[in-house]
């Protein structure tokens, strides 16, 4: 990958995590800082009754922490709603948007994903994007042009690279075990490298796209090394310390790149 892009590992713990999880966000703290996550950035995105307590236990730290979802508007009458300016405030520095599992059960549309980013942009907050296609669309031959829509239709205009993060998770490989082929991966990500050159114009280079769907130590180390896969989105492995770590070190001190 060029050397602007600096790989990026984070962690969508989805929802799950009590107080007591804080011990193995401490304990993901301390192998990051004992150099165990190699050189990449690591964020994580726990949910949000553990943000700011955990931006606290880590403030100053080597990680950094993100939103799983954020409203659309800054403040009002939204009742269990957080705003992007909400997670900035209780110590966020990424939102992800669009992830499939909003999209499947809360029937969130690309216009509304749309909307949830630049309400991240507003706050500050560099957005995770996700895009992915399920099984029906991939066996129907019909991934890309899912991916291509979702992408189109989800990023504000004027986005900034620079605060621009693309995930790709095939739907059906979520939570699932199963992972696409190394071939089926550097296809799709170069894909969107080349949509992201058609929507941001002399831009594309500098976004990261991360693989996310059954990311685990086992598998790590192949996709995580093919081309235009700048990390990932890691989920379940995302809970423990010892397999997030594990996948992160994939990115060894030896590769230390430039922040895009």
């Amino acid at each position: 990958m060029p050397d602007r892009r600096r790989p990026l590992v984070a962690g969508n713990w989805k929802m799950n995590g009590l107080g007591a999880s804080l011990a193995e966000i401490a304990a993901i703290r301390d192998g990051v800082a004992a150099g165990r996550a190699g050189s990449a950035e690591i964020v994580l995105c726990p949910p949000a009754t553990l943000l700011m307590a955990a931006a606290e236990l880590c403030e100053g730290g080597p990680i950094g922490f993100g939103g799983q979802d954020c409203g659309v508007e800054a403040s009002g009458a939204h009742t269990g709603d957080i705003s992007a300016e909400m997670l900035k405030d209780a110590g966020a520095a990424y939102v992800i948007v669009g992830h499939s599992e909003r999209r499947a059960d809360h029937g969130e549309t690309d216009s509304l994903v749309r909307a949830k980013a630049a309400a991240g942009l507003r706050a500050g907050l560099s957005v995770i994007l996700c895009v992915g296609e399920t099984r029906a669309e991939r066996e129907a031959g019909e991934a890309m042009s899912k991916v291509s829509g979702q992408l189109a239709q989800s990023l504000p205009a004027d986005v900034p690279a620079t605060r621009l993060v693309i995930a790709y998770e095939p739907v059906w490989a979520i939570g699932s075990g199963v992972t696409p082929t190394p071939q089926d991966v550097a296809a799709m990500h170069g894909f969107l490298r080349e949509r992201l050159e058609h929507q941001l114009p002399g831009k594309a280079a500098i976004v990261r796209i991360l693989y996310g769907g059954s990311v685990k130590p086992a598998n790590a180390a192949e996709l995580l090394g093919l081309p235009d896969v700048d990390g990932a989105l890691v989920g379940g492995a995302s809970l423990k310390a010892t397999e997030f770590l594990q996948i992160a070190h994939v990115y060894q001190a030896s590769e230390v790149t430039s922040s895009g």
